[in-house]
């Protein structure tokens, strides 16, 4: 197979349209849409993360490179469906109930999206019954929920409440983050995991799944 390094370094460096460009290339050149997600995108998404982590770069060059990212994977996306073993899993994520904060919420979705998550991102001001229904319809493997003020972190409990009434507890794991929230939180109210950033929620939700 010829070499696509181009759009693994396309999406490092947050190009769009050097990813787009490339990625319909490999289209063209009936590259196996998985193996261009898998040998490239998400190489590239998995080591703009390592470096964020190594205080190498920050939160815009996360942003860029998942536009790019993003950009790329609309152009495979059509040529997806009938792959069984397309995605890790599936991640149920939104803002919660009272909070409109949803510039982390929607790096962490692009960084799950560019490591191989399936992500349906449900916006902001999210309510219980909104997350047991995405969660339940779509069979999540996770629910994420986010809140970036002291006033909203707290009906993150009521979310986990609900999503123990539907009966679904035991089908999906639960991951929080935030600005206010900490481990002993996540503890707390029930949450199987906290994240601090965007790359940690991946890394930590493939080790909910057994995905490492």
């Amino acid at each position: 197979m010829k070499d696509y390094n181009e759009l693994y370094e396309a999406i490092l460096a947050g190009s769009l349209e050097k990813a787009v460009e490339v990625t319909k290339q490999a289209v063209e050149d009936k590259v196996d849409p998985q193996d261009i997600i898998n040998l490239y995108m998400i190489k590239a998404m998995e080591e703009i993360g390592r470096r964020f982590e190594a205080g190498k770069v920050f939160v815009p060059n996360l942003l860029m490179s998942a536009r790019a990212m993003r950009g790329a994977l609309d152009i495979l996306k059509p040529l997806l469906s009938g792959h069984v073993d397309t995605y890790i899993g599936k991640v149920v994520i939104g803002t919660v109930k009272g909070d409109l904060h949803d510039i982390g919420k929607n790096l962490v979705a692009s960084m799950f999206e560019g490591c191989g998550f399936e992500v349906i991102n449900l916006g902001v001001d999210v309510s219980s019954e909104k997350f047991v229904e995405a969660a339940r319809a779509n069979h999540a493997n996770i629910v994420c929920m986010s809140a970036l003020l002291t006033t909203t972190m707290n009906y993150m409990k009521e979310v986990i409440a609900a999503i123990e009434k539907a009966g679904i507890r035991d089908d999906v794991k639960i991951m929080v983050g935030g600005a206010p929230l900490n481990d002993a939180f996540a503890k707390s109210i029930g949450a199987d995991a906290y994240t601090s950033n965007a790359n940690a929620a991946v890394v930590v939700a493939k080790e909910l799944l057994g995905k490492n």
